[in-house]
C-alpha cells in the first residue's frame, strides 16, 4: 500500500479495528476515512454508497461486525445474521463499485464445522455441521467469505479473507451477557478480587480447548497479508497453540491475584469442544504471532482494571 493512499478502515472503534489503525500509524500512514456507526450506518445500503462514492478509498479494512459470546449468538440469532449479511454486503459491494484497490475482509474461526479435525486448515470450510449456538453469525462470515471469493473470480476484485482465532486485547467487549470467554473471566475474577468473593461461577466443564491471539499480533497479520497476498484462499491467524477452558481460569486466576474457589457450572454450554486453526499457511508466508498468552493477559488486566 503506497504511504500517501486513502484507507477507510471499516469499524475502527472496535477492538480489531483500532488495532489496524495502531498499526497503520506506526508503519506511517496518515491518510485515513474514518466514520463511527454514529456517522455511517453500514447497513444502510444507501448510505454505504453514498459514503463511496464521495469518499472513494482505495484500500479498506473491513472489520465492522455485530459480535458477541454464546449467549449473544445464540439470543440475538436473527439480529446477528441480518446486521452482519448487510454490512458485509454493502461495504464489499461498493468496494467493487468504487474499484477499491484491495479489501481485507475479517471472517471468524467459528464458520468451520463444529467437530473439524484439528489443527483446522483453510480447506475444512462447509465440510461439516456448524456449531449450533453461533450458527447465524458464522452463515453470515461465511457470505463474506464466498462473497470476496466470487468477486475476485467474476469481476477480478484483489478482496482477501482473514480467519482469525479468538482474540484478545485493548478495546476489547468486558459485558458479561455480550462477551467473550477471556474478557469475561478477566472481569469476573477481577470483580471476585475486589468484593472478596469466595467462589467465581464460570461456564460449562472446562475440558473445551481454545486458542487465544493478542489483537496487536492479528493487526500486523493483517497488514502482512495487504502487502503480500492475493488468493482466493482465506487465511487462517492464530497462534497455533491452544489451551483447556480450565487452563485458562487458572491464568486469568493467577494473573489477577485471586484467592478463592473456581466452580464450575456445568448446566451452561460448552460449545465446540476444541478448535485450534493449522496456520502454516501464513507462517509460510511470512508471518507468526510473537505475543505469548502470559504476558498479553497481564498487560491488558494492568491497563484494563489497574490503571483506571
Amino acid at each position: 500500500m503506497e504511504l500517501n493512499a486513502k484507507i477507510y478502515i471499516a469499524g475502527h472503534n472496535g477492538m480489531v479495528g483500532s488495532a489496524i489503525l495502531r498499526v497503520l500509524k506506526e508503519k506511517g500512514y496518515t491518510n485515513f476515512v474514518l466514520r463511527s456507526s454514529l456517522d455511517l450506518d453500514l447497513t444502510d445500503q444507501e448510505k454505504v454508497a453514498s459514503f463511496f462514492k464521495a469518499e472513494k478509498p482505495d484500500y479498506v479494512f473491513l472489520a465492522a461486525a455485530k459480535v458477541g459470546g454464546i449467549e449473544a449468538n445464540n439470543v440475538y440469532r436473527g439480529q446477528f445474521l441480518y446486521e452482519n449479511l448487510m454490512i458485509q454486503n454493502n461495504v464489499i459491494h461498493q468496494s467493487y463499485v468504487s474499484k477499491v484497490k484491495k479489501l481485507l475482509f475479517l471472517a471468524s474461526s467459528c464458520i468451520y464445522p463444529k467437530l473439524a479435525n484439528q489443527p483446522i486448515k483453510e480447506d475444512y470450510l462447509l465440510e461439516g455441521k456448524l456449531e449450533p449456538t453461533n450458527e447465524p453469525y458464522a452463515i453470515a462470515k461465511i457470505a463474506g467469505v464466498k462473497l470476496c471469493e466470487n468477486y475476485n473470480r467474476q469481476y477480478g476484485c484483489d478482496f482477501i479473507s482473514v480467519m482469525p482465532t479468538n482474540l484478545y486485547g485493548p478495546n476489547d467487549n468486558y459485558d458479561l451477557k455480550n462477551s467473550h470467554v477471556l474478557p469475561a473471566l478477566l472481569r469476573k475474577f477481577h470483580e471476585a478480587k475486589e468484593n472478596n468473593a469466595p467462589t467465581v461461577e464460570v461456564w460449562g466443564s472446562g475440558t473445551p480447548k481454545r486458542e487465544f491471539l493478542h489483537v496487536d499480533d492479528l493487526a500486523k497479520a493483517c497488514f502482512h497479508l495487504m502487502e503480500s497476498y492475493q488468493g482466493n484462499v482465506s487465511v487462517n491467524v492464530g497462534t497455533g497453540e491452544d489451551l483447556s477452558i480450565k487452563a485458562l481460569a487458572e491464568l486469568i486466576q493467577k494473573t489477577v491475584g485471586y484467592t478463592g474457589i473456581i466452580v464450575w457450572n456445568s448446566d451452561k454450554p460448552d460449545g465446540t469442544p476444541r478448535k485450534l486453526l493449522d496456520v502454516s499457511l501464513i507462517n509460510s508466508l511470512g508471518w507468526k504471532s510473537k505475543i505469548e498468552l502470559k504476558e498479553g493477559l497481564k498487560d491488558v488486566y494492568e491497563n484494563k482494571f489497574l490503571k483506571q
